[in-house]
């Protein structure tokens, strides 16, 4: 049975996910939410640049909530648990790279009731590119006995990155270092690697303090940038790591870490990548010691194609729709379904 997908919003992930629902053999696009209202009324294929697809974008919430649909891929900039839980209780599944990866009891509650109202499942697939976090590290931890250490790390080159507006009003870019500091994306970003600290704590079983600690550093620019918000001056802020880390005692036993850098030249401090380069990586020190670097979802500065983490990340919550639809109503994170894969190629399958 094929099953019917709601896109919400068009960004970059949104324009991924409608592409990677027409290439899925058991998905079909049922509808689209889009913010602008010069969006709203077209063909949906003329959003994304392809041929028309039948499926006309509206802006139009109540819309979305009476159509008939099994499953909303739900990716705006910033997550609205209202939104959320309208679209749970109207009896759509929903899948987000937004939020609630591993919520607390606390912070579910209210989506768990909506969802069981509806009869319908929430998951959230995780930033970065989704699973990178929380879900790889766990199933290599398999690979070791008696674990002491678990990390995740993303290296990533944001020249790369064509959002200037989410580059310098919400990551803060090209800001003076004390604004940066005080700007929105250490709450935002708290809000899902923390819950990917958790996750790891719990399955792994480390007797872990309940609070995750969280911290970040910046590096500023020594000399013009060219970036995508223009060229960051000398002084500006044109590197951010950001860490989150659980400890048992004064150990640390998790960390994630994000990386994220305007070039590897005229930065204080004078960070770079590497040897390797832009990659995601995953250690796991135990019995024995793994390590495994991902490549491909960075894209080579200056080169052509979209950003790939991007692309993955879509690709990930697409693959997800079928899992989710099938699972009990409530909440359910990677713990709760079965593993997943990405599906043949339509000229191949």
């Amino acid at each position: 049975m094929v099953l019917r997908v709601v896109q919400w919003a068009t960004g970059g992930v949104g324009v991924a996910a409608i592409k990677g629902v027409l290439d899925h053999p058991d998905l079909e696009l049922a509808g689209c939410w889009v913010h602008s209202p010069d969006k709203a009324g077209r063909d949906v294929g003329e959003l994304i640049g392809t041929e028309p697809l039948g499926v006309i974008a509206t802006n139009s919430v109540e819309e979305i909530l009476a159509l008939d649909a099994d499953a909303v891929i739900y990716s705006p900039l910033l997550p609205d648990p209202d939104q959320v839980a309208a679209l749970l209780r109207s009896g759509k599944n929903v899948v987000t790279p937004v939020g609630w990866v591993y919520p607390s009891d606390r912070q579910g509650a209210p989506l768990r009731e909506a969802a069981l109202a509806g009869n319908a499942t929430l998951h959230g697939t995780g930033i970065a590119p989704g699973g990178i976090s929380e879900k790889f590290p766990l199933l290599f931890s398999a690979f070791s006995t008696g674990v002491t250490f678990v990390r995740a790390e993303e290296f990533s080159d944001l020249r790369t990155y064509e959002a200037p507006d989410v580059v310098r009003h919400v990551m803060g870019f090209g800001e003076v270092p004390d604004k940066a500091l005080s700007g929105p994306i250490q709450k935002l970003l708290d809000g899902g690697f923390i819950q990917a600290v958790r996750m790891i704590v719990d399955k792994v079983g480390f007797a872990a303090d309940p609070k995750v600690r969280s911290s970040q550093e910046i590096a500023v620019a020594t000399a013009p940038i060219e970036s995508p918000i223009g060229v960051i001056e000398p002084g500006q802020v044109a590197g951010r790591k950001f860490h989150w880390e659980a400890t048992v005692g004064d150990e640390p036993v998790v960390r994630v870490t994000v990386n994220w850098l305007m070039g590897e030249e005229n930065l204080d401090p004078a960070w770079d990548f590497g040897p390797e380069g832009q990659r995601y990586e995953m250690e796991v020190r135990g019995n024995p010691d793994v390590s495994i670097v991902v490549k491909g979802f960075q894209s080579v500065v200056g080169g052509e194609g979209p950003e790939y983490g991007i692309v993955g990340t879509a690709a990930h919550c697409v693959n997800s729709v079928p899992a989710v639809c099938a699972a009990e109503p409530g909440i359910a994170t990677y713990l709760d379904l079965p593993l997943l894969s990405g599906r043949a190629a339509p000229d191949l399958a």
